[in-house]
């Protein structure tokens, strides 16, 4: 590989929020962090080097994207996704997770229902609640180890509820699925059927291994007209920190009412390192995030193996897409609170507890496996050793 992504690369004391931020969770010192979804990998090396350049210049001004920034997303969008973006449809917003919130503010009032998909994102039933809205869920359903939606239920709440938004996770955060054309599709019918807004989050659509990718704007004719498409560098390229996301809208109506709200918030201000670690990671990082993603499938199929091998109760659920492992300790036939006890206390790992992501989530932890694969045969073998007995 030209990457090397076996470097361990020191983390604690640079203001982590994955490794110095035990103590303020109530968490013990010295655990292994692989929940929060970031990487322990540095960004390209054409990402850093226009941070580098950017920051040598010492004026940090008022920013805003110039046309090449944009002709750059486009490309890349074309090319990677078959997704027609350009200037006058593309919004700089400060994150997805944001731009939901505008979402949750444009096309409904308090007390009306917006649909999910737990087990899911937590921010996305938070901001829901945040708002004073009404979390309706249409539970996704492990079959067999894959998780797939129920399309009845999913009318049925939609039509019962009045539902006017639909938050979407493409790929799924945390139980990996890609979707299928087919399954936007039937999703994408009856939103409009009954007049939904998508908000597709896409964030984690660089990430996929075994099912291609198709953007919600591509699953159906006429889909662009009413959805939002969010996406950015954070996940891909390991960005999060530097605050930059590009939110598609093709729909004139939909932007104007985003926009109003957007100016509701004050925000402005465009982040200058965003800009520039955007432009670069989407100019000259196809082959780094090609690499990444074999060495991310390499490391799925290991977790696999030794899992099979050695924790049999412990299954991974199938992966498509993401960095996240979705394990199912249900046959150890544990509570949840003690399978956090023996994740913490005696396998010195900091694991995502399924419950964050809803009520289905339990029985269930997420892995950020987006790490040296050395660090995760630590991790799985800390594992091996804490259930041993079990």
């Amino acid at each position: 590989m030209k990457y090397n992504f076996d470097e361990i690369v020191e983390r604690f004391n640079t203001n982590s929020l994955k490794y110095d931020s035990a103590k303020r969770r109530n968490m013990p010192e010295g655990l292994i962090p692989m929940w929060v979804a970031d990487m322990d990998f540095k960004s390209p090396p054409e990402v850093i080097d226009a941070i580098i350049k950017r920051a040598e210049h010492g004026i940090y001004g008022y920013s805003e994207p110039d046309d090449d920034y944009f002709e750059t997303v486009s490309g890349w969008f074309l090319k990677r996704h078959n997704l027609m973006v350009d200037k006058s449809n593309t919004l700089l917003m400060p994150g997805v997770v944001f731009t939901i919130n505008l979402a949750i503010h444009a096309f409904t009032n308090k007390g009306d229902g917006v649909l999910i998909q737990k087990p899911v994102y937590h921010p996305f039933f938070q901001s829901i609640q945040a708002n004073e809205r009404k979390v309706i869920n249409n539970p996704l359903k492990n079959v067999g180890g894959r998780y797939e939606i129920d399309f009845s239920d999913f009318e049925r709440k939609i039509a019962e509820n009045n539902v006017k938004l639909f938050i979407l996770c493409s790929p799924h955060n945390p139980v990996g699925r890609v979707w299928s054309k087919d399954e936007l599709n039937k999703m994408g019918e009856i939103c409009k059927k009954y007049g939904v807004v998508v908000v597709s989050d896409e964030i984690h659509n660089e990430f996929v291994f075994d099912a291609p990718f198709t953007s919600f704007w591509n699953a159906g004719a006429g889909f662009d007209e009413f959805s939002i498409i969010c996406t950015a560098t954070s996940k891909a390229f390991n960005q999060p920190g530097l605050i930059n996301a590009n939110v598609f809208i093709n729909n004139e109506e939909i932007k104007q009412k985003i926009l109003k709200e957007l100016d509701k918030t004050g925000y402005s201000i465009y982040s200058a390192f965003g800009i520039v670690a955007t432009k670069a990671a989407y100019k000259y990082g196809g082959d780094w995030i090609n690499e990444l993603n074999a060495y991310l499938k390499n490391t799925i199929n290991f977790v696999d193996f030794y899992l099979k091998e050695n924790i049999p109760k412990i299954k991974l659920t199938k992966i498509e897409g993401t960095y996240l492992l979705w394990l199912d300790f249900r046959e150890l036939k544990k509570s949840q609170k003690e399978l956090a006890d023996i994740i913490v206390n005696k396998a010195k790992l900091w694991l995502h507890n399924g419950l964050t992501f809803g009520e289905e989530g339990e029985g269930y932890f997420r892995m950020n496996i987006a790490t040296p694969l050395s660090t995760v045969k630590k991790a799985l073998d800390n594992l091996k050793e804490a259930f041993r007995e079990l």
